[in-house]
């Protein structure tokens, strides 16, 4: 989404062309004797040399910087959607389900050895909230841009579009190695998945009950029930999920007991998600590597399980 909004400011970009002091064109009308056509094809001319198909049509002193905004928000959008990524990193990080990159000799914490913080993730985090806060730069130079350009745009202008490129640049480096070097630990989520299932499977068992032809709301009462009972032993008392060893010892759940190994197998919890990513990685991602796969440092190490 943020190649598509990236690529579509690219793309409507035009160039001002030779509009004159105030955009009238009035001097390249009077330099041609009043011919017209003659301003259209310098217009078109200039910009066809300095890169650009088309021209804006009407402008002031300057092109309208509604034009800036859209570009500062499709990077400021792009901002957003790394933050989203690495505030996620950091979460899974904090649980031990997977850690950045991190180098022999590196130092987690000054004060505190043993740690291994997502310091990359962090750094991304913090040029992201900057890139954010330009789109609110951007919107405000153009809603008082007046009848006319004044110096207070031209001086916010160089500040905000060099510093949302840079920044997006920066973000997206630090992105990238994270990326790459990403390390994941499947046994501490097999744990994870481990304590929490038992809860997750409140629903499978409930349907596996009412099949067996009992009532919905009793059936959810007793989940309701005995999974808080387990839910206390674990924040209470620390001790491990015992969820489904009441389940067992409850008379009521007999007529499944046999079925709970089979409703507790994770693979049951995960829907479409495998087909949905491989779909995902066909229809969406191979096609933007594929436009840009000359700019790719090295292509031959982009590679995709699909």
């Amino acid at each position: 989404m943020d190649e598509k909004a990236l690529r579509r400011a690219k793309d409507d970009l035009r160039f001002r062309g030779a509009k004159g002091t105030t955009g009238t064109q009035a001097s390249f009308l009077q330099l041609f004797d009043g011919d017209r056509t003659k301003v259209q094809k310098l217009d078109q001319r200039i910009a066809e040399l300095s890169g650009f198909t088309k021209v804006y049509p009407v402008t002031g002193q300057t092109y309208t910087r509604k034009v800036d905004l859209e570009v500062v928000s499709a990077l400021s959008s792009l901002g957003a959607t790394m933050h989203k990524m690495c505030s996620d990193l950091r979460l899974l990080a904090n649980m031990k389900e997977v850690e950045e990159p991190f180098e022999k000799t590196q130092i987690g914490s000054s004060a505190m050895p043993y740690k291994r913080n997502p310091m990359r993730s962090e750094r991304c985090c913090a040029l992201a909230r900057h890139l954010l806060a330009l789109f609110s730069n951007a919107a405000n130079t153009h809603s008082v841009q007046w009848f006319e350009r004044t110096l207070d745009d031209s001086a916010n202008k160089r500040l905000t579009l060099s510093e949302a490129f840079l920044t997006a640049d920066a973000a997206l480096m630090v992105l990238e190695n994270v990326t790459q070097g990403l390390v994941v630990y499947p046994k501490v989520i097999e744990r994870r998945i481990g304590q929490e299932l038992p809860f997750m499977s409140a629903e499978n068992i409930i349907m596996a009950m009412v099949k067996k032809g009992e009532d919905r709301q009793i059936c959810h009462e007793r989940i309701r029930v005995l999974s808080h009972e387990a839910g206390a032993q674990v924040k209470e008392h620390g001790k491990d999920n015992d969820f489904l060893e009441r389940v067992r010892a409850d008379a009521y759940f007999a007529p499944i007991v046999g079925e709970l190994n089979e409703l507790l197998n994770p693979s049951t919890y995960i829907g479409c998600a495998p087909e949905q990513v491989t779909e995902f990685l066909n229809d969406e991602v191979k096609p933007v590597l594929e436009k840009y796969k000359e700019y790719l440092k090295e292509p031959s190490s982009v590679t995709l399980n699909i």
